[in-house]
This record gives C-alpha cells, sequence and structure tokens, in this order.
C-alpha cells in the first residue's frame, strides 16, 4: 500500500512539474513574440524553437497575432473604445494564466480583424440611399434583360449591374452603360464585356439622370454613344434603401 501511494504522489509531482513548464514556455514563447521577452533568456527560448516544430509553430501563431494586431493599429483610425479593447485584449494575453495564453491570442486576432473589416465598409461611404432600375430588351437583343442597383457613396454611385442574355463581346468591340436626363443628355457611366455582376460609377446622381442604358459600342475613337441600345429601363426614384 506504501509502494503504491509513494508511486501516486511521484507521478502527480511529475505532471504538475510538467504542466508548470509548459505553462511557462508558452509565456516565454509569447513575450518573445511581442518583444517583451528578457534579453537574458532569448538565446534560450530561441534555441528551443530552433530544435523543436511544435514550438516553432505555436511562435509564428502568436506573431501572426501580434502582427495583425500592430498592423490594424497603423491603418486602421477605430474609435477610442475599440482601441482600447483591442489593447486590453493584448494585455490580457501577457498577464493570463499559461493555459488560456494561446486561445486569448486568437481572440485578439479575432476583435483586429473584426475592426478592419467593419471599418473597410464604413470607409466605403455608403449613406444608405439606393435605387433600382429594371431594364428591358431592344430589337437589338430580344433575349436580354437586367437588373441595376444604385447606391450613394462618398466617391459617387456605385452602380451594381446584373444582365443576362447579351453575348460576350471582345477585339475592341464591348458594351457602355449611360445615365441620360430628361433633355436627353447622356453621361458615360463605365464599360463591359460581359453582363453578369458588373460594377460601374456615375458622378451624377440618378433621380437628375433617371434613364439607364446599355449599347453596343467600338474602340473607334469616338466618345459618343453609338445608339445601338441593347437594354434599356427608367431608375425607380421612387423607392430608396
Amino acid at each position: 500500500m506504501g509502494t503504491r501511494v509513494t508511486l501516486r504522489v511521484a507521478v502527480s509531482l511529475r505532471r504538475r512539474r510538467a504542466e508548470e513548464n509548459g505553462g511557462r514556455e508558452i509565456a516565454e514563447l509569447t513575450a518573445l513574440a511581442d518583444g517583451s521577452l528578457a534579453p537574458d533568456r532569448r538565446p534560450s527560448v530561441e534555441a528551443r524553437v530552433a530544435g523543436s516544430a511544435e514550438l516553432a509553430g505555436l511562435l509564428a501563431e502568436q506573431e501572426r497575432a501580434v502582427s495583425l494586431t500592430r498592423n490594424a493599429a497603423a491603418t486602421v483610425a477605430a474609435p477610442a473604445g475599440l482601441r482600447a479593447r483591442v489593447e486590453a485584449t493584448q494585455r490580457a494575453r501577457r498577464t493570463a494564466p499559461p493555459r488560456r495564453l494561446v486561445a486569448i491570442g486568437a481572440l485578439a486576432t479575432a476583435v483586429v480583424a473584426a475592426a478592419v473589416i467593419g471599418f473597410s465598409v464604413l470607409g466605403s461611404g455608403t449613406t444608405g440611399e439606393r435605387f433600382t432600375a429594371a431594364l428591358g430588351p431592344t430589337a437589338l437583343e430580344p433575349g436580354a434583360s437586367g437588373k441595376a442597383t444604385l447606391m450613394k457613396t462618398s466617391s459617387g454611385w456605385r452602380i451594381t449591374l446584373d444582365a443576362t442574355g447579351l453575348p460576350r463581346l471582345d477585339g475592341g468591340r464591348f458594351y457602355e452603360a449611360w445615365l441620360r436626363n430628361r433633355a436627353g443628355v447622356l453621361v458615360p457611366v463605365g464599360t463591359f464585356n460581359e453582363g453578369r455582376k458588373v460594377t460601374l460609377w456615375a458622378g451624377v446622381s440618378p433621380k437628375d439622370f433617371p434613364t439607364f442604358s446599355v449599347t453596343r459600342e467600338r474602340a473607334d475613337g469616338d466618345q459618343r454613344s453609338s445608339g445601338e441600345k441593347v437594354l434599356v429601363g427608367a431608375v425607380d426614384i421612387g423607392k430608396s434603401g
């Protein structure tokens, strides 16, 4: 009985030492990744990493989290509240118990990634003003149809066109989209080769230029419309959003 008890105590002590050593190792990897490791410990930790693929993988994960955090802080003008949350997460990563360090590193990455994505969307400057135009065929392409969505941004009106029934044009031939006002003035809003998921831009408001059309064109040096309409429709300015 005494032998079994002694063995169980010895095993328990070895397991506790292993956990403590592993925790210290992860803490040192985290400090190495963010530059806070004491200079006298750096050579020893770097030597262990060089000799272990597992430790090298853990270090690379921590370095990615640190790099993403720093890059986002440099490029995204986040509000003070969001910056404070990211900084708090970083502090927690340095002071948390060893078993939680890797998980908190992943959390910091997720928080910063969300900030980058959120502010990229906000940076597009959309205002919420949005109109659509149902596009019908002409005698030149009787099987064509499409829909245009026009959304106001700080840069102008972003137009998303999705059309079917238009054969692809190449070799110096292309389609061109236009907005026209009630006086017949045409404003070009972009060119394309085929009509699926096309993004166009307009510097005039569809409220002032409410007719949307698509023509067939050729690269012949003449910037005027050919008049060869293949799709045409009115922007529904009575419905916004």
